[in-house]
């Protein structure tokens, strides 16, 4: 039996002998020798069921699943994270204690906690945080950087090691987007997104760039129905400069997209397509972090079959808020055993994704 060294929520005092590398969120990035061991050790003493529980994210929380039913999704080590979706601050330091606790008990991997802690969201929805600007209110990166770092004391303070933010979406007269978003000027959005990604992530926090390929230029809102870009996806060179410079996550859009010889989607959103995930986002553009879907259970997705499998099979590392994740685990084990291809990338998912845990001081 391996025994899994975690940081959790707990306020007392841990005795522990053996001395404990500390890493740094950049160091995902890095040529480790040490570091890929570690991620391989690991990943080694995971079943393939494991494996595969690893790269789903459930909601919990006011807006999220009962807390009975995340603790049976952890005895059967079905999720390897927690969105804290609504409530009080003391609430969600209360539901990760409760989740560490068992997780502990059971033997399982430590969860990656999560939160949507836009400055235009967090205080509305984990009531009990420091009053912060919206996010299209942040006119200067000293501005930015401020308010960056009171949202991740907050995080920090509630065991929240993944912030899905910041928004790179460039115009603030979409629907979904409004004031979430940095302007309509993309080098001004570039420059705060930027700011929010370097500040986050100095503070251990893996920050989360959304929604690729581009939400501000569609119209519709993709919470209720699938949106589309048509043509050209104008949104797209504001990724360029953040995965230069490091960002660990980006987020998938349930954004079609037609129109367009080489990306289109065929009646897919961009979660669900290979072309953008993998074509596009892996290999042209050298992303090699962390890609999560937006969460699987908007309007966008009703009348797709399968989504989240469709989402793995297109090069998705995280499965975000799927609504039936025995099912959809189920149907990625068979394939997993029977396909070496998918095999593979599922494999490659769950190390970036143990490694981040590693980084982040989860593991």
């Amino acid at each position: 039996m391996m025994l899994f060294l975690f940081c959790c929520n707990s306020s007392a005092p841990v005795e522990n002998t053996a001395e404990v590398e500390k890493y740094e969120a950049k160091d995902f990035y890095s040529n480790n020798a040490v570091l890929d061991k570690k991620v391989n050790e690991i990943f080694s003493q995971l079943t393939p069921q494991e494996r595969i529980g690893q790269m789903f994210v459930v909601a919990a929380g006011t807006i999220g699943k009962p807390a009975k039913t995340i603790d049976n999704l952890i005895k059967k080590k079905a999720i390897g994270g927690v969105l804290m979706l609504g409530g009080k601050k003391q609430d969600i330091v209360g539901l990760a204690h409760r989740f560490d606790s068992l997780a502990n008990q059971q033997g399982v991997l430590p969860l990656l906690y999560s939160a949507d802690a836009e400055p235009s969201l967090i205080n509305r929805k984990i009531p009990g945080t420091q009053i912060v600007p919206k996010t299209a209110e942040l006119q200067t990166t000293a501005i930015c950087d401020s308010v960056t770092e009171i949202i991740s004391h907050d995080l920090l303070s509630m065991g929240v090691k993944q912030n899905f933010a910041p928004v790179v979406d460039m115009s603030p007269n979409n629907e979904a987007i409004t004031h979430r978003s940095f302007g309509s000027d993309s080098a001004r959005v570039v420059e705060l997104a930027s700011a929010f990604i370097e500040t986050t992530q100095q503070n251990g926090i893996m920050a989360t760039a959304k929604h690729f390929p581009g939400h501000g230029l569609v119209s519709g809102d993709s919470h209720h129905q699938l949106v589309t870009i048509d043509g050209e996806m104008k949104e797209v060179s504001n990724y360029i400069p953040l995965i230069k410079n490091g960002v660990l996550s980006i987020m998938i859009g349930h954004i079609a997209v037609i129109n367009n010889e080489k990306y289109g989607t065929g009646g897919l959103p961009a979660s669900c397509s290979r072309a953008i995930i993998t074509d596009l986002l892996k290999r042209e553009m050298g992303f090699e972090g962390i890609v999560v879907t937006d969460a699987m259970n908007m309007g966008a997705l009703k009348q797709i079959e399968n989504a989240s499998l469709k989402a793995m099979e297109a090069g998705c590392d995280m499965i975000l808020m799927e609504p039936n994740e025995f099912k959809i685990q189920e149907a990625a084990l068979q394939k997993y055993q029977e396909n070496a291809e998918f095999k593979g990338q599922i494999d490659e998912s769950v190390k970036k994704i143990l490694r981040l845990k590693i980084c982040l001081n989860v593991l």
